[in-house]
């Protein structure tokens, strides 16, 4: 797919991601690279005195995720190179409890040539947590293209 014809498809959503277990193998491993072990996190027992009744995932970890979910949504455009330029917005809604599945909603927000051969994608990221009616996180995702 070109660039143009990716800029065709704004205001449109452009796929839905397979599930991702978020099992407590993944939850600490996530802790152990970022060498952030708070016990909500890492320890269960301590962790089911808590509102959330169990461990929970990093929401960065949750936003990690974010790169494999949309590789398995959304076509990726005929580029030489693409760079993550970050986010225009980001919430952490809900929780992802340990075990859950999350899968993210990708929609297109705006696709601009900035300069000749240099593309600039918006995408709307909706990350669902299965069975729950409220979202983990919502963010605008912004990408650098370049043909």
């Amino acid at each position: 797919m070109q660039l143009a014809d990716v800029a065709a498809k704004v205001g449109q959503d452009i796929g839905t991601s397979e599930w991702i277990t978020v099992d407590q193998a993944r939850i600490d491993a996530f802790a152990e690279t970022t060498e952030d072990d708070q016990f909500i996190h890492v320890n269960p027992e301590m962790a089911k005195m808590t509102p959330f009744g169990g461990t929970i995932a990093h929401g960065f970890l949750t936003l990690s995720l974010m790169s494999k979910m949309m590789a398995t949504a959304v076509e990726k455009p005929q580029v030489t190179m693409s760079v993550n330029y970050g986010f225009n917005k980001l919430r952490f809604l809900n929780p992802v409890k340990s075990g859950k599945r999350i899968r993210g909603h990708f929609k297109l927000l705006e696709m601009v040539e900035k300069r000749p051969g240099q593309w600039q994608q918006t995408v709307e990221v909706t990350v669902e947590i299965e069975g729950e009616d409220k979202p983990c996180l919502i963010a605008e995702w912004i990408f650098q293209h370049f043909a």
